[in-house]
């Protein structure tokens, strides 16, 4: 059976820390089993570190492992690599909610086959589409998962095997090195898109913009680093993620055009700023709009 450590990388999120754990403890466990569940609270100066204590007396596997100051998402999972016992890491934000009891069984079951390194879940906002940035949130990721389909993109809710790899502290883009170095040693992606978790993008066209720009300038340092190339950048494949994402939301032609002038400029900018030579983003500023999961 396999053995599963579930990392909960958290800052300052008193507000979802609690239903992000109970989540994790909702799920069917079928074939697999929780070894533990790791909260990584990265400088936290508000409740969570104490919401965590209290959920301790009732989940006896439930870890706090608490870092004084905030020094980047890949430091902390480093030190959950370090701690963690089990044979399969499970990476889940603490702003993220698995949507049902059957999520982490449907990102564990592919690990059945011993060729599969990582696995990706299937992210779904929960921003109302009908405003501009909820709009946009929804058709990234409608697009990322068409794309997965074909070729899967891995973020937000991610299983990986753990070969001795661990995150250069400078950088971002924790999943997608994750994904490289484990295709370097021979095995394959999946994407489980079954393995739903709720996540809350942006509440405002700034924000959308804010968030996009410091993923893309993670890809674009990756690209430069690495050589590394990604799907969601292939044109044809985001040419059938539009039609996709069409059958999805329905068509929008001005909501539509106006998501992808959003994306399409986030990525000039990020271009633009690894291109004069500045360094990575290892530590994001929080995007307070995307904090809200239940709305």
């Amino acid at each position: 059976m396999l053995s599963v450590s579930v990392c909960v990388c958290a800052y300052n999120e008193e507000n979802n820390i609690e239903r992000a754990i109970r989540s994790v403890y909702s799920q069917r466990t079928d074939g697999f089993e929780i070894n533990e569940v790791i909260i990584i609270s990265s400088g936290s100066t508000d409740g969570t570190d104490d919401i965590v204590e209290r959920m301790i007396n009732e989940f006896q596997s439930l870890i706090l492992v608490r870092q004084e100051r905030r020094m980047g998402k890949n430091f902390a999972i480093n030190e959950f690599l370090d701690k963690k016992k089990g044979n399969v890491c499970v990476l889940l934000n603490a702003d993220n909610i698995l949507r049902d009891e059957f999520s982490l069984r449907h990102l564990i079951s592919p690990f059945g086959d011993e060729k599969v390194g990582i696995v990706g879940g299937h992210p779904v906002p929960t921003n109302d589409p009908k405003d501009i940035a909820g709009f946009a949130s929804h058709m990234i990721w409608s697009m990322h998962h068409h794309i997965s389909l074909i070729i899967p993109k891995i973020g937000e809710l991610v299983a990986f095997r753990d070969i001795g790899t661990r995150l250069p502290t400078d950088m971002q883009s924790d999943e997608d090195i994750i994904k490289m170095e484990l295709e370097k040693k021979g095995f394959i992606a999946v994407y489980a898109p079954d393995a739903v978790v709720l996540n809350r993008g942006p509440g405002t066209t700034e924000d959308f913009m804010k968030q996009r720009i410091r993923v893309n300038i993670g890809e674009e340092h990756m690209k430069k680093k690495f050589g590394y190339s990604f799907s969601t950048h292939n044109n044809k494949l985001l040419v059938r993620a539009i039609f996709g994402s069409m059958r999805d939301l329905g068509i929008h032609p001005i909501k539509m055009s106006y998501s992808m002038f959003l994306e399409m400029s986030a990525r000039r900018k990020a271009k633009a700023y690894v291109k004069e030579g500045k360094d990575d983003m290892n530590v994001w500023s929080r995007v307070d709009s995307t904090k809200d999961v239940k709305k």
